[in-house]
């Protein structure tokens, strides 16, 4: 079906665009089209004065409007627009198909299959043109967004001659959007999609959202929760849904939902939801031929299903394969597909048994039911066999599935990576993972060979990215956690680009061409995911974060003694799970027998996943000579350092970067900067305790400048035991219990000097409480604990530090914090360290 939309409106929409002063606040991402330097801007100065749409859809006038609105706002040039065929150079937009008419002697490139795209110069009817030309509407669409980056990273566009294929059919983002608003694992604001049980009434920032997945060539978004509502395909909000299609439609994106397999007995009139009942059968039919008219390009639909208490199949006997068959079945008339998810898992094991083992759930479960899926479902897998952790090895389920289509799932929205309050460029765990080689029979299969369908020939498969963005302007919350989605986008068209080429790309795009600027960005962005994993968990430990909480601040202990099988086996003699076949769960076996055997020995193990699937003494020697546990250590500490660094790194870009982003990242490093050290003195202190090995350098335990806040001469605060105890400093904090302020002294013993202060606190959810700094009587810094830091109590997630610079202390003067509670919040303290300048 072609759906045409005036290219009036669409013009006008993208010259407003373009021509708006606004500040930089990360709203338009990679898609600044910024003003380009006269001298830069020269180069352009040949570019044809129009654009020549070859037809009238929405994807290619959408496509138009973007060229207009891109060299408006780069070269301060508005494009003439056009239709037809050419009367004057042109830069001419459309399919093959329509090329050919116009250009009958033109000789076209001739493998133009799916979304692929070819940028080429040429002459047309006599003129010199620029063409830009696909199989398909949507093909076009990226084709002129590649073009636009092109100019954007000053990059030559007269000598064209690029063919760009995806490496898969399927580029989907998922979006866990509840019905009322909120976002499950979305760091960023309420949902644009949804608020107060139905859609919202303007889907502007929603088109906003599609344009921003089209230029890296997404193809799809599944917009609600997997912990599906029972209402999404309710009669009256089918309707809803069908505004959102129609904000996806001119960027083409298609519109997916999250369905509930007991969605025929929970929002339909049946008494079962049994896959196999004839009754369940039609109910799902009749619902999508409902979805259908409605939404006539409807993608599909993602199922999660016996997995963390949501119904299954298995309620009834039956296999995720028959489940995902039934609806599969009603789907396919249409051309709709189902995205299965993997994720099944018994989150009640019991922890005493050494054989159990969470990891092993998903192969165990999928791969005999390895070719008894229909040709339009995708069993969506995870990277890794637990649950997004900062490390994991290859899921081998992507080795077991030879006879059914397979995507990928990563994640973009950062659960177990810093929440987007710390960097982490995610793209080179990505890389790591997609590279490797499962040698499935003995031959080379690629992870990125098997999702694409090529590994084992597969109609379908391809890649699924959980971004969770939000109303906030900057979409994920943090502007450098942008390059994430960007980098997801590029990896699912080309998973053979280097992190390095997608950073430098998205570097340029995001904050312009300076070298220095795209060189420090990069340096940041590259080193932060493994910065990250050394202050949280390291030898493939997983991220050791609170797993019965938020997800983010540090919480080993609860990884143990439970039923969700996140377990790292740690004791007071060793540490790591055994996952051989000769000795523990036998998960290694899962694995094809050439990377079996290289996890299955100790020596031969990459010691990044040692403790993944090894258990071993805290005094086992690694190659560099150094035990486990001094490893730990050392990680920790160098992890921290490095956060460290990215603060002065980043402030190098001062008036190199427009101030309003500027001032953003520096706040949000500096964050990182202090929460790595709650981060490092956690972890250290717990595995310290649990060992009994001192630090051989003497630092864990031993912080020679930091002054416990109970230690201080106290008026008003109490002592306050922290639960758990490792995230606070010696287990103890003070809080302020009392309706007036609080007060905790330090005389200063110290030679006279320049200091800077630490001030560790706990910046709560549920109060915004005011502390005062004083040297004397003099007041030499305030503020407010006012960050939105997931945690109601003071813990590891909202342990958080304050920088104070540039203190003239002398022998005996006394160093005063004033605490004002608020709320829940009783302006907690945890300790002040006091640094020479």
């Amino acid at each position: 079906m072609q759906i045409r939309t005036p290219i009036a409106f669409l013009l006008a929409c993208s010259l407003c665009a373009a021509a708006t002063g606004h500040a930089e606040t990360g709203h338009d991402a990679w898609l600044r089209y910024a003003r380009l330097q006269p001298a830069a801007a020269e180069h352009y100065r040949a570019l044809p004065a129009a654009t020549l749409a070859l037809s009238d859809t929405i994807v290619l006038s959408t496509a138009q409007a973007e060229l207009v609105r891109g060299v408006k706002g780069m070269l301060g040039r508005t494009l003439r627009i056009a239709w037809g065929v050419p009367t004057e150079n042109a830069i001419i937009i459309g399919t093959v198909e329509q090329l050919r008419n116009v250009a009958p002697t033109l000789r076209v490139i001739e493998n133009l299959r799916g979304d692929a795209f070819w940028l080429t110069a040429g002459e047309v009817r006599g003129f010199r043109c620029i063409i830009i030309t696909a199989a398909t509407d949507r093909g076009v669409l990226y084709g002129v967004f590649a073009l636009l980056g092109r100019i954007a990273r000053q990059e030559d566009i007269f000598r064209l001659n690029e063919f760009e294929q995806p490496s898969a059919p399927v580029r989907w983002v998922n979006q866990w959007d509840n019905l009322d608003g909120t976002i499950e694992r979305g760091y960023a604001g309420g949902s644009i999609f949804f608020e107060s049980g139905s859609v919202r009434p303007t889907l502007a920032r929603v088109s906003e959202y599609a344009r921003l997945l089209a230029s890296v060539g997404i193809n799809g978004c599944n917009v609600n929760n997997v912990n599906a509502d029972p209402h999404i395909l309710d009669p009256d909000f089918i309707p809803q849904l069908a505004r959102i299609a129609e904000a996806f439609r001119p960027w083409g994106v298609q519109l997916g939902v999250a369905v509930d397999l007991s969605l025929p007995k929970t929002a339909g009139s049946l008494d079962t939801f049994d896959p196999l009942d004839v009754q369940v059968t039609n109910w799902w039919q009749k619902k999508f031929d409902e979805v259908y008219r409605a939404i006539p390009d409807f993608g599909g639909v993602v199922v999660k299903a016996d997995s963390e208490g949501r119904p299954g199949p298995s309620f009834y006997g039956r296999t995720p394969a028959v489940a995902a068959n039934v609806i599969a079945r009603a789907l396919k008339p249409h051309g709709g597909v189902v995205f299965y998810r993997a994720f099944v898992y018994d989150h009640h094991l019991d922890w005493t048994n050494l054989k159990n083992d969470r990891a092993r759930a998903a192969y165990d479960i999928f791969h005999p039911l390895d070719g008894t899926f229909d040709d339009n479902v995708i069993i969506q897998i995870k990277y890794g066999p637990i649950d997004f952790q900062v490390r994991e090895p290859v899921s081998p389920l992507f080795g077991g599935l030879p006879h059914t289509s397979t995507g990928i799932e990563l994640q973009i929205t950062q659960e177990y990576t810093g929440q987007q309050r710390h960097t982490c460029f995610l793209v080179p765990m990505w890389k790591g993972i997609l590279d490797f080689d499962l040698r499935v029979n003995g031959r080379s299969t690629a992870v990125k060979q098997i999702v694409a369908g090529n590994g084992f020939p597969r109609p379908a498969g391809g890649y699924i990215g959980v971004v969770n963005v939000g109303r906030d302007q900057d979409w994920l919350g943090n502007h450098l956690a942008m390059a994430n989605l960007f980098g997801f986008g590029r990896l699912a068209w080309n998973p053979n680009l280097t992190a390095k080429a997608i950073v430098d790309e998205w570097s340029r795009l995001t904050f312009g061409n300076d070298p220095a600027v795209v060189e420090t960005i990069s340096r940041i962005q590259m080193a932060s995911w493994t910065a990250y994993e050394s202050y949280t968990g390291v030898l493939g430990l997983q991220t050791l974060t609170n797993i019965l909480g938020s997800h983010y601040g540090p919480g080993p202990e609860s990884q143990e003694g439970n039923g969700w099988g996140q377990w790292i086996r740690a004791d007071g003699h060793g540490v790591g799970v055994d996952r051989t076949v000769a000795t523990g769960t036998g998960f290694v076996g899962q694995y094809s027998p050439e990377v079996g055997k290289i996890y299955e020995s100790l020596p031969s193990t990459p010691e990044d996943l040692l403790l993944f699937f090894h258990h071993v003494p805290y005094t086992y020697k690694l190659h560099s000579g150094q035990t486990v546990i001094q490893t730990i250590y050392d990680l920790h500490y160098a992890g921290a350092e490095k956060a460290m660094q990215f603060v002065a790194q980043w402030k190098s870009l001062q008036h190199r970067v427009d101030d309003d982003r500027f001032h953003d990242v520096l706040a949000q490093l500096t964050y990182q900067s202090g929460h790595a050290i709650v981060w490092r003195d956690a972890i250290d202190d717990w595995f310290h305790r649990l060992s009994g090995i001192p630090d051989a350098k003497g630092r864990v335990g031993n912080h020679r400048r930091r002054i416990e806040a109970e230690s201080m001469e106290l008026q008003g605060y109490i002592p306050f035991a922290v639960t758990p105890w490792e995230s606070a400093s010696g287990g103890r904090a003070v809080v302020c219990v009392q309706p007036q302020p609080c007060t905790a002294n330090y005389r200063f013993a110290g030679a006279k000097g320049w200091y800077d202060l630490e001030v560790a606190y706990f910046d709560q959810n549920n109060g915004v409480s005011k502390y005062e700094v004083f040297v004397g009587n003099q007041l030499v810094d305030e503020w407010l604990a006012d960050s939105s830091l997931p945690a109601t109590v003071p813990n590891g997630d909202s342990s958080t530090r304050r920088h104070v610079v540039g203190l003239a202390l002398r022998p005996g003067d006394v160093l005063r914090i004033e605490g004002f509670p608020d709320g829940a919040e009783a302006a907690p303290l945890d300790y002040v360290e006091i640094y020479p300048e």
